[in-house]
């Protein structure tokens, strides 16, 4: 019986939002508006990063590259909503493109999750350690860190997609979700997913609790930085230098801990789709609206790059 009940590839069944159809015409233009804006709000970051000589900082070096990560994260995701929002029915997704989009989903996720440590470090040693910042953090070491990034998303992609996609699974499978994300695709599994959950929640501890420690180690020093600083004035402008990330770590973190730490008992389909689609459509969109608005550089670049092409 186990033998008829699996397939070496399925196809998958996406439920997507096929049962809310009332609401797929206004969510296929909400989704498709934030994408676009997505795009242009993080090519721009890109562009200006890269063209001003202002915005040569490490900190904005990690910038460029964590606004590459969110255009390639949500192209991987978004397109394939929008073209099920344009059906009725669910939509099936063959074996292997459910498990490219959970390989570069990943990716993608555990490379943004090191990026913003990263980005914490520049931080704490530019407040608290500012007589060896440019050892700490030269170009070379910057390097370092963004390549240790990848690493790590892609050893972590290669790891659960392996263990995952080779686990048996029915003929034909329904995921009530709109991407092949890790948990709804392990709970169909028919064998092997307690060990497999027990490596996802592993992974889970050690790609957001252990960063998201290293990020509150950072800024409690940090704190005590300011702190101890005797200018209010001076603490405004060290405290303004850091709350762009702080708030952007917290959208980040907040929702992937909601999504992967919260019991099973307490979850639902809907509540797992809203939260999926915050943090796969709607956080991309807000990082480079946080960034250019409550960074004074960053719009000071802007300003300067549009006087120069509007006469």
């Amino acid at each position: 019986m186990a033998e008829e009940n699996r397939t070496a590839t399925p196809e998958f069944l996406l439920l997507g939002f096929s049962d809310l159809r009332a609401l797929q015409g206004p969510l296929f233009w909400l989704v498709l508006l934030v994408y676009l804006i997505t795009l242009l709000g993080n090519s721009l970051i890109i562009f200006l990063t890269q063209a001003s000589p202002v915005l040569r900082s490490p900190m904005y070096f990690f910038l460029r590259h964590l606004s590459v990560v969110e255009l390639l994260y949500t192209t991987d995701i978004v397109p394939r909503i929008l073209a099920d929002l344009t059906s009725s029915h669910p939509q099936t997704i063959s074996f292997w493109s459910c498990a490219a989009q959970m390989y570069f989903f990943i990716v993608l996720g555990i490379s943004e999750c090191c990026l913003l440590t990263a980005m914490a470090y520049d931080r704490y040693a530019a407040i608290c350690q500012p007589l060896h910042y440019s050892t700490l953090m030269n170009q070379r070491a910057c390097a370092a860190m963004v390549g240790t990034s990848w690493i790590m998303g892609i050893v972590t992609a290669t790891t659960h997609s392996s263990l995952i996609f080779t686990l048996p699974f029915p003929r034909r499978p329904i995921i009530p979700h709109f991407l092949c994300d890790i948990l709804p695709v392990l709970r169909l599994a028919s064998a092997g997913k307690h060990r497999s959950e027990i490596s996802v929640m592993t992974a889970t501890v050690v790609f957001i609790m252990i960063p998201f420690s290293l990020i509150v180690t950072s800024y409690a020093r940090i704190l005590g930085a300011i702190l101890a600083m005797a200018s209010t004035q001076s603490r405004r402008k060290v405290f303004s230098t850091c709350s762009s990330h702080l708030l952007v770590v917290s959208l980040f973190f907040g929702t992937a801990s909601i999504t992967y730490i919260r019991p099973r008992a307490g979850s639902s389909v809907t509540t797992d789709r809203i939260l999926s689609l915050f943090y796969t459509v709607v956080t991309p969109m807000l990082n480079p609206i946080i960034y250019t608005l409550r960074n004074k550089e960053v719009t000071g670049a802007l300003k300067h790059m549009m006087r120069r092409w509007v006469p």
